[in-house]
């Protein structure tokens, strides 16, 4: 069965003091949401520990937004599998467009992080998306595919998480069209071997926004950037409402 996945991604932003004022002012927005629903937050590094400690034996589960290939080794600046264990992450992002972007990201390394988180027993998020370049041109359906074919050599689909973001609208405030997203995530979905994997949208997600991304019928969740920041509209995020009730 596909889970409700609703993930922070706090990309380079809070330390470990503004980590914990957050989770004072959010946790105890959750009380009355549905258990069928899961929470993760993905901090910076530096503050995996303080979050693990605050979110022992609660209901969010903690992320990290990488993942070595390599247990350990000169490599640095990155982060390995048994230290994300030992700090309790269940989940790591892993090909997210600003690491494909700005550091160089591959095909082949993410597929090789893809096996590290799940050697680990730690739940890959895996990124897809295409540029405005791309999307112009026609290209959405080739970019896409040619992503999950190679990401996905070796993987077990049954620990997998996947996240559609088309680039043009992270943190752009362009969010695409919620019955374009559902379309393409079907496009994913219709590619793996496991259509039970939960596939979120991610790009520009916001409280105002939220339902209606959320009434598709594909669309498995949102892996949310500057809105997941503060503590109140990722709240709202989170408690995003069902086409049942709306009108409540």
């Amino acid at each position: 069965m596909r889970k409700i996945l609703i993930a922070g991604n706090w990309k380079m932003y809070k330390t470990q003091a503004e980590c914990k004022q957050f989770l004072q002012a959010f946790l105890p927005e959750l009380e009355e949401v549905d258990e069928k629903r899961g929470v993760i937050l993905c901090p910076t590094f530096t503050s995996l520990g303080a979050m693990s400690a605050s979110l022992h034996g609660g209901r969010v589960r903690l992320g990290a937004q990488n993942i070595h290939w390599e247990d350990t080794g000169a490599y640095t600046g990155e982060v390995s599998g048994p230290m994300l264990t030992e700090a309790n992450v269940s989940y790591a992002i892993v090909g997210h467009s600003e690491r494909r972007q700005y550091f160089g990201e591959t095909d082949k390394t993410v597929n090789w992080r893809l096996r590290a988180a799940q050697k680990h027993d730690i739940t890959p998020i895996l990124c897809v998306g295409e540029s405005k370049e791309q999307r112009d041109a026609g290209d959405t359906e080739k970019v896409i595919t040619q992503q999950i074919e190679q990401d996905l050599i070796g993987i077990d689909q049954k620990n997998l998480v996947i996240a559609y973001e088309p680039i043009w609208a992270i943190g752009t405030g362009d969010t695409c069209e919620a019955v374009e997203a559902n379309r393409t995530i079907g496009l994913i979905r219709s590619l793996l071997d496991n259509s039970n994997v939960s596939i979120q949208y991610g790009g520009s997600v916001r409280p105002n926004n939220i339902d209606e991304i959320m009434a598709q019928p594909e669309i498995d969740g949102a892996l949310v950037g500057g809105a997941s920041l503060d503590p109140a509209g990722f709240a709202r995020i989170v408690n995003f409402k069902t086409p049942a009730n709306l009108s409540q």
